[in-house]
């Protein structure tokens, strides 16, 4: 039971890091800028627009109002070189 369970979980692990393979691009995707809306409030915090893969691209998903978690800091997303191209990291919530 437990070996039909560590090939499970081996399995599911190369299959996700074969998955992870193919988010690395040779070039950055182009920015598109747009403008940002008003604010709801003075507590919001503008999100920046973000990637992500879906079907073999990069896709630019819009940014957005939030209001901040207590006790929470932004950060937003980026593009990190690698040897092989550049892979987005997705901004996220983090403790302060």
């Amino acid at each position: 039971m437990v070996r039909k369970l560590l090939i499970a979980v081996a399995v599911i692990f190369a299959a996700t890091t074969a998955t992870e393979a193919q988010f690395v691009v040779k070039v950055r995707p182009a920015f598109v800028v747009h403008s940002k809306p008003k604010p709801p409030s003075v507590q919001h915090i503008w999100i920046e627009p973000e990637w992500v893969w879906r079907n073999g691209n990069y896709v630019m998903i819009n940014g957005y109002w939030a209001t901040p978690k207590v006790g929470f800091v932004y950060h937003q997303g980026y593009w990190r070189k690698q040897r092989s191209g550049y892979v987005w990291v997705a901004g996220c919530w983090r403790r302060r």
